[in-house]
């Protein structure tokens, strides 16, 4: 595909804060821009991160609706400059901040560039109406669909007719064929004042819709039906509808729960159906479009984007989503994280990820065990607390199975792996090994790494008396080791 801009890279996901990054970006060049930011909902989300299911806490809490806002703001000034003459820009938020947003946006973008309040139905029920509380069930979020001017690019979506539409309009069919019609009125509308034709028809003189020549192909098409007194229809095949224009009330896509079928669902709370961001795209962009989401967390804008043939820009603070979403572009899209071959349009990059010591050191926690777990090429852990001393496992090759498809995610069948255990400390001390070491004992492991950013004389010895006198190998990498790219041999 080529490329949209000689002044833009795309197909590259970006690791910061977005309001940084924004203002790299030149003017007018995004075509669509989706954002669906955290919202102001005063709790905190339990995530679980990849299709491993792993636990982790989100934070999504500002101190006051007032504070998100004055968050919020700059970065949709920013999004606003970005954004072309002809492009589109969608803000997916719920009912906690949902009113004072459209107010930010009407000033940013213009009272005028405000096209629709999408209505997303993503529930039948919500248990926060139940029986005690004092409030209907809140099951829908808004999407508001601005533009920057009134030349925006917008392609027509349909839905199929209603069953009842099809049983009650589409009530004849035709002999011969099956086919099902309604009797449109051919008279024209207006009359001979709004100049339509006047002319005699089998009889019958009056102001028509089509010219005669026109008549005369419907009739030689057998596309015209008479009633018993004489008057004419044009038949109007039900085959041939295009259904229903889309309205601003969605409610045919639902929210991802339940049974994980197709493996869409990765368990990020907030994520949305990949069927959602399919239709935004489809609607507001062309191939080879520019798309932009600048809060895009696991990635489906982006994987939604790369789908339809529209190239891409991702922002996400989150150095663990950045990794995710990565993943889940190599997975479903099939598409490589390779420098050489995102130069030529065949793959993406990861961009701006912390890959220094003291930035390392700063991030939270989980962050930085998702991160060292991920760059020794593992699968971390199903749960945060009680991992029973193991934060992630390496899958040897051979024995992990297919990244796709009816077997994917199937491995916690597989009994062939080696645990990981992340430390983000100053340097690993005794205790630490002896957990690490019981913990290998208890699952029958033959090998284990242990991540951290340095070991102590102590942790060292043990590491070395552990193998004497057990003959179970425990690897020991440090951080630096991990950046420098030197562990390759560490890891056979």
């Amino acid at each position: 595909m080529p490329r949209p801009s000689s002044l833009l890279d795309t197909r590259v996901i970006y690791c910061g804060d977005n309001l940084e990054q924004l203002k790299k970006l030149p003017d007018a060049c995004i075509d669509l821009i989706y954002i669906d930011p955290p919202f102001n909902s005063n709790r905190n989300y339990e995530v679980f991160w990849g299709e491993t299911k792993e636990k982790r806490s989100f934070d999504d809490r500002h101190e006051s609706t007032q504070a998100y806002i004055e968050f919020m703001r700059p970065r949709c000034v920013e999004l606003a400059r970005v954004l072309k003459k002809t492009g589109s820009f969608y803000y997916h938020c719920d009912w906690h901040a949902s009113h004072y947003v459209k107010v930010m946006l009407d000033q940013i973008l213009g009272e005028n560039n405000f096209q629709n309040e999408i209505v997303w139905k993503r529930a039948d029920a919500h248990s926060d109406a139940k029986q005690g509380s004092k409030h209907f069930g809140r099951v829908h979020d808004s999407i508001f669909f601005y533009t920057s001017s009134s030349e925006y690019t917008f392609n027509f979506i349909y839905k199929p007719l209603p069953e009842s539409t099809v049983n009650t309009w589409y009530k004849h069919v035709e002999e011969g064929t099956g086919r099902r019609y309604n009797k449109a009125d051919v008279t024209g509308p207006g009359g001979e004042a709004k100049g339509c034709p006047v002319y005699e028809w089998k009889g019958i003189t009056r102001a028509w819709r089509y010219s005669r020549e026109n008549m005369e192909k419907l009739e030689r098409e057998g596309r015209l039906v008479y009633s018993s007194t004489g008057m004419v229809y044009q038949k109007r095949y039900l085959d041939e509808s295009k259904g229903v224009p889309l309205q601003s009330w969605w409610d045919d896509i639902g929210m991802l729960r339940g049974i994980n079928r197709g493996g869409e669902r990765l368990g990020y709370p907030t994520q949305k159906p990949l069927a959602l961001l399919e239709r935004i795209i489809q609607a507001s962009s062309n191939e080879n479009d520019i798309v932009l989401d600048a809060f895009c967390g696991c990635g489906t804008a982006l994987v939604a984007a790369q789908k339809l043939n529209r190239q891409w820009i991702g922002i996400d603070i989150s150095p663990t989503a950045c990794r995710v979403m990565g993943k889940r572009l190599h997975d479903v899209c099939h598409l490589p994280e390779n420098e050489k071959l995102w130069q030529v349009g065949r793959g993406f990059v990861l961009r701006d990820l912390p890959w220094t010591e003291q930035k390392l050191r700063k991030i939270p926690p989980f962050e930085f065990e998702n991160w060292a777990v991920i760059a020794l090429g593992g699968i971390p852990n199903k749960t945060q607390v009680g991992d029973m001393g193991i934060d992630g496992r390496i899958y040897p090759i051979g024995s992990e199975p297919a990244a796709s498809g009816k077997e994917a995610g199937q491995l916690d069948f597989m009994d062939d792996w080696y645990p990981i255990q992340v430390k983000q400390m100053d340097k690993v001390g005794r205790p630490d090994i002896d957990k690490f070491e019981a913990a290998m004992i208890r699952t029958k492991r033959k090998k284990g790494f242990f991540v951290g950013f340095d070991f102590s004389s102590d942790s060292l010895t043990e590491i070395n008396r552990f193998f004497r006198t057990e003959h179970i190998v425990i690897v020991p990498l440090t951080v630096r080791e991990i950046l420098d790219e030197s562990i390759a041999q560490k890891l056979v």
